[in-house]
């Protein structure tokens, strides 16, 4: 695979771990787009020549459009119609939310304000955003990405997966040891711990539905328990990683 073609796959893949993922995790996420662009040298490339000339006030006035309807107000965001404008308006956009100099979650109460919950604006949010970036990004690299690569033969596929499991179960001890050494109390630490060893056990299984409402329900877990930790977000992304793979 080329160099070119394997950065931009990473980049899209980034990309669809935000759409795919929770919307706990966003703030991580944006971070790790904008951590890819600047590991990757073709991208890099490509976002500082957009980025060069382009007047991103001016771009916020026209692209964060509020209308005055009677006595209230309606948000909306209109991304540029041009594939290197979008691409500049949205890697400026993204920067702003991990500066903290836009708020992400008062970005969503304002623009995308659904029924009211967070998750349900940043679903749509993603929807719109950052598959505007994600489609772009694949335009303007339509060709390297066209190239057709030897296929993966099935030996190869079941290391990569046992591979996956082995970081998963590492995962799962690391954020047990972590839960286990938490201020909270012993009732709970037997229920996450119980919630924990179903997770690993449902992977095993390769049952997706499971998996995805036992990592659902533990992340409520820790949050009504604040428990949370970066062993939890390693939990996270090593069952999405997993995932992709079923």
């Amino acid at each position: 695979m080329s160099d070119t073609k394997e950065q931009v796959l990473t980049f899209l893949g980034k990309c669809d771990e935000m759409r795919n993922g929770k919307f706990i995790m966003a703030t991580k996420r944006i971070k790790d787009l904008l951590k890819c662009i600047v590991n990757c040298p073709e991208l890099y490339r490509l976002f500082e020549a957009v980025t060069k000339n382009f007047d991103y006030p001016e771009a916020k006035n026209n692209c964060l459009v509020t209308v005055n309807e009677g006595m209230f107000e309606k948000n909306s965001v209109v991304l540029p119609q041009t594939v290197g404008q979008r691409l500049a308006f949205i890697f400026c956009l993204l920067v702003e939310f991990d500066e903290n100099s836009i708020n992400f979650n008062d970005f969503l109460c304002k623009f995308y304000p659904e029924d009211g919950s967070f998750a349900a604006g940043y679903r749509l949010f993603c929807d719109t955003v950052i598959k505007g970036l994600q489609d772009a990004v694949a335009q303007v690299f339509k060709e390297e990405l066209a190239v057709t690569d030897k296929p993966e033969t099935e030996g190869e596929a079941n290391s990569k997966k046992a591979k996956l499991i082995s970081a998963l179960e590492l995962a799962v001890a690391e954020e047990l040891h972590s839960l286990l050494q938490s201020g909270v109390s012993e009732d709970e630490k037997e229920c996450g711990a119980k919630m924990l060893s179903q997770i690993y056990e449902a992977v095993k299984a390769e049952d997706e539905e499971l998996i995805d409402a036992l990592v659902c329900g533990y992340n409520y877990f820790a949050l009504y328990s604040n428990c949370v930790s970066d062993t939890l977000r390693a939990l996270i992304e090593a069952v999405a990683a997993f995932e992709r793979e079923l």
